[in-house]
């Protein structure tokens, strides 16, 4: 029997009190049930997040799961960096997710890295190969990326720099994953490019969320949501077919795998992870 090396992989964010601890630990041990490959954790400018990053990723390890925390660098100085990878070194922590992120707000420099290449050869530099580095590629394109080809060119120097795979941003659009792959490997990008799945649980905050990551929802699917208004059991249902079919389409094409953005929730992941089968 050949075996399966399609990575299935589950996101969360880290919690921000006790409670949400609480309520993560539950979520999280309904979806280890699912058997992922891997979960990532996302990781916040500040320091008190970073921490809690680092937590949520050792418990998960603790339970015996693979866990492979973000690393943003904007705002950062070499050394922060440095003791970050320090620290998940020591843990016996093997992958990451190397991005450049966001500047916080208030903050008017970028700090020692400008770009997530940059991070990604520091990384390199500082561990060799102990780290699988995954990056972000963008098949609908960075928002402030200058043109497609400009962008297309930042995802090369990622790879160039070091970075082993992608996961990339969510769209709903199976042309847009299909057509970057292909100027992908146009350009002699070989690595595997994960396509990001983000199950639909409200309108309102898909469209926030698009909004502020350039990712595009077709019209049809936008006014059928919206002609949902409050009704949440619809726009979930809706939803759900509409991100079964996307998810279909991409495994009968040969996608490497499928990264889920949870939101911390189980309900919609578990229902699509079932229908797909990968349960």
């Amino acid at each position: 029997m050949i075996p399966d090396l399609r990575t299935f992989s589950l996101e969360l964010f880290p919690p921000q009190t006790p409670e949400g601890a609480e309520k993560l630990r539950a979520a999280r041990a309904r979806m280890a049930l699912l058997k992922p490959s891997f979960f990532s954790v996302t990781f916040g400018a500040g320091g008190s997040t970073r921490d809690r990053t680092l937590d949520t990723v050792l418990e998960i390890q603790s339970e015996g799961h693979a866990a492979a925390p973000h690393l943003s660098c904007i705002g950062s100085t070499r050394e922060s960096i440095r003791s970050i990878l320090d620290q998940y070194r020591a843990h016996g922590i093997r992958q990451l997710v190397a991005l450049r992120g966001d500047l916080p707000s208030g903050m008017a420099r970028p700090g020692a890295f400008r770009y997530a290449n940059e991070l990604v050869e520091f990384i390199r530099a500082e561990t060799g190969d102990w780290f699988h580095i995954e990056v972000a590629a963008y098949p609908e394109y960075h928002p402030q990326a200058k043109s497609p080809r400009e962008d297309l060119l930042a995802f090369k120097r990622k790879l160039d720099a070091g970075a082993n795979s992608a996961i990339t941003q969510y769209f709903y659009n199976f042309d847009a994953y299909a057509n970057f792959v292909d100027e992908s490997r146009a350009i002699g990008i070989d690595v595997p490019i994960v396509p990001g799945i983000m199950p639909i649980s409200s309108y309102s905050s898909l469209a926030r969320f698009s909004e502020n990551c350039g990712a595009e929802i077709p019209r049809w699917i936008r006014r059928r949501l919206e002609s949902y208004g409050d009704d949440t059991a619809s726009i979930q249902a809706f939803g759900l077919d509409v991100v079964t079919h996307l998810c279909e389409q991409l495994l009968a094409s040969g996608v490497p795998g499928l990264h889920f953005y949870t939101l911390n929730q189980v309900l919609l992941t578990s229902t699509l992870w079932q229908r797909l089968g990968l349960a």
